[in-house]
């Protein structure tokens, strides 16, 4: 096994690291949870399913990162208000037009990274360079410490697919 996959299964089995003195240290835990997306942009709400993640780890005190492993979706920590994620959807759609020029989008001069399915989508990595791929929350009494109308969005900027969404906690 390559050291990398060493240091990943022991971090989805909880791993945990001891003190000098022999008593329990920081524990991690990393698990994903997989999202189905319809179309971008679209904000879903994925708080219940990374507090259940939560909750599995037994970390009580710490932080949890979440992050998503794509360049064309985003983690953001905003209000689940219908009419507010419509007019981020608006925003999004105006600050970066799926219908404007992108040299991305040209895919007969790309070098790198053209895969089988590739379509147009520079919109969607302009859109994500303002958003970003991960968030941090505090962890306090088991929980995850949001403000009274935060939330979790995986917010797809793409097409609708597949989305892994990585949750690392760490603590004790």
């Amino acid at each position: 096994m390559r050291k990398h996959e060493e240091v990943l299964a022991n971090l989805r089995q909880g791993a945990m690291s001891e003190r000098r003195d022999g008593s329990p240290g920081v524990r991690f835990s990393l698990r994903s949870l997989m999202i189905r997306t319809d179309k971008g942009p679209q904000f879903i709400d994925i708080t219940a399913g990374v507090a259940g993640l939560v909750q599995e780890s037994s970390i009580r005190n710490g932080f949890a990162i979440v992050f998503t492993r794509h360049t064309t979706a985003a983690i953001r920590i905003n209000e689940n208000e219908p009419m507010l994620l419509r007019d981020m959807e608006d925003f999004l759609r105006k600050v970066a037009p799926s219908h404007a020029h992108y040299n991305h989008n040209d895919l007969g001069h790309h070098t790198t990274d053209v895969g089988d399915g590739e379509q147009p989508n520079g919109h969607a990595h302009c859109q994500q360079l303002l958003l970003g791929a991960s968030e941090a929350i505090p962890l306090v009494a088991g929980q995850l410490f949001l403000g009274q109308w935060q939330r979790l969005f995986l917010i797809e900027l793409d097409r609708g697919r597949e989305r892994e969404v990585v949750v690392q906690m760490v603590g004790e």
